[in-house]
């Protein structure tokens, strides 16, 4: 829109055009005001009924709640405004009207169901706090970039249709595909391998996975946005030393570019930066930390996966970011390689936040006897894999990577309840739209 000025923008002594959304109307009697909102923030209009265009004032405070106008009109500054300063208008357009009937109060004067947020997701974000979580959100996502960047990654794109699933199992959903049957690739595992094998060495990707897993709890989602990263001539410590550089970044870039953002969700003054070097057990001392806290039922012994109880008795003990390292085999993907020193022993690590998991990594197998071996232990066919397997006869580097989920990042550091919350159409079992 030519000529517009945000409101953020609108000084005393200006003679200006604002465009956005009726937030709220105000008579008082002889005097009367219309707050309008747009993405820089609020501004207040002023109509002084008896010195004002009849028509005029009739229509600004005749408008509809959450319609959509532009004001025509000199700002002056008033120290009793929401911001300081005020338009008084002589010209309004509205643009868009908005039905009375408001299926959620984006002035967040009355609240709202997440499921009726969800629904209304276009209204919800017209709620200072929901887009101040997209707004971060969006920084995280822009920081992370650039440290992969900074470290000497290459950004890579990989299939989202694949013949086979990264790690067989049923958590597939299949789609038909030119009459043949495909599905929606639940990682870029195998192909941001496959790159690491390549001349690009060190890459990484964002993007969607889908996972059919029928979980209904406040931090899994059937679609999820993974942050990936894969690099050759790296081992699990490595790659380790990439993900806590990733978060770190994440966090600092924050506290540095979302001042108001935090302010608006409340969390400034306890949002702290990661300090130190993240600490890292072993699997077997972590299951010890466990048992010790006495939080669980029964006792953890060698094998088990940690519950999520598990995960928050050690996640208190420990008080911050901390890495699981040296897991049992057994229980890791047949593409984590195991030390050389026992095969008992996995180089695959979890890094968790005291709430929960957020990065699964690890040393890859490079071997391509010991890799076929892997798939045939967990009962999967190499065959159906050949486009993947065939590439480690011809030189592949060891390599190591690992995947951290973008949504936990932002649940965990904005500390909201539902992972659901920082995705702006969530994908699970209940909900296909919007």
């Amino acid at each position: 829109m030519q000529n517009r000025t945000y409101t953020a923008d609108a000084e005393p002594g200006d003679h200006v055009t604002v465009a956005g959304w009726v937030h709220e109307v105000r008579d008082l009697g002889g005097i009367a005001f219309l707050i309008l909102r747009d993405t820089s923030g609020k501004i207040q209009i002023k109509f002084e009924k008896d010195e004002m265009d009849e028509e005029l004032v009739d229509t600004g405070l005749g408008v509809a709640r959450e319609s959509v106008i532009t004001v025509t009109g000199a700002v002056d500054e008033e120290p009793r405004a929401p911001t300081g300063v005020e338009i008084t208008p002589e010209e309004l357009e509205v643009v868009a009207p908005a039905d009375p009937q408001l299926p959620l109060d984006p002035s967040e004067k009355v609240d709202a169901e997440l499921s009726t947020r969800l629904d209304n997701r276009t209204l919800d974000l017209r709620k200072d706090e929901v887009q101040a979580i997209f707004e971060i959100r969006a920084e995280i996502l822009r920081a992370t970039r650039d440290h992969f960047r900074k470290v000497g990654c290459t950004e890579i794109t990989t299939p989202k249709i694949v013949a086979t699933g990264t790690e067989g199992g049923t958590e597939l959903f299949p789609i038909t595909y030119f009459g043949e049957e495909a599905f929606m690739n639940q990682s870029p595992q195998l192909f941001k391998q496959l790159m690491a094998g390549s001349n690009l060495e060190e890459v990484f990707e964002i993007g969607p996975i889908f996972r059919a897993e029928e979980h209904n709890t406040p931090r899994h989602l059937n679609e999820a946005t993974s942050i990936d990263y894969e690099g050759a001539f790296c081992d699990h410590h490595d790659a380790m030393d990439v993900v806590e550089g990733v978060v770190k970044a994440a966090y600092e870039a924050v506290a540095e570019n979302c001042a108001d953002q935090l302010e608006t969700l409340d969390i400034a003054d306890e949002f702290d930066l990661p300090e130190g070097d993240f600490p890292r057990l072993s699997y077997e001392e972590a299951i010890e930390r466990i048992n010790a806290t006495g939080e669980l039922d029964e006792q953890l012994v060698w094998g088990d996966d940690l519950p999520t109880e598990g995960e928050k008795a050690l996640g208190a003990d420990v008080g911050g970011h901390y890495f699981i390292t040296d897991w049992p085999s057994e229980i890791k993907p047949f593409y984590i390689m195991d030390h050389e020193d026992d095969e008992q022993l996995s180089t695959g690590f979890d890094l968790m936040h005291p709430e929960m998991e957020l990065v699964s990594g690890g040393q890859r197998e490079h071997r391509y006897d010991e890799l076929v071996a892997g798939f045939e232990q967990q009962g999967l066919d190499p065959d159906q894999f050949e486009y993947y397997t065939k590439m480690f006869k011809y030189g592949m580097p060891p390599h190591a990577g690992f995947g951290l989920g973008g949504e936990r990042l932002v649940m965990t550091m904005l500390e909201l309840d539902n992972i659901r919350e920082a995705v702006l159409f969530p994908r699970d079992r209940q909900r296909l739209s919007p």
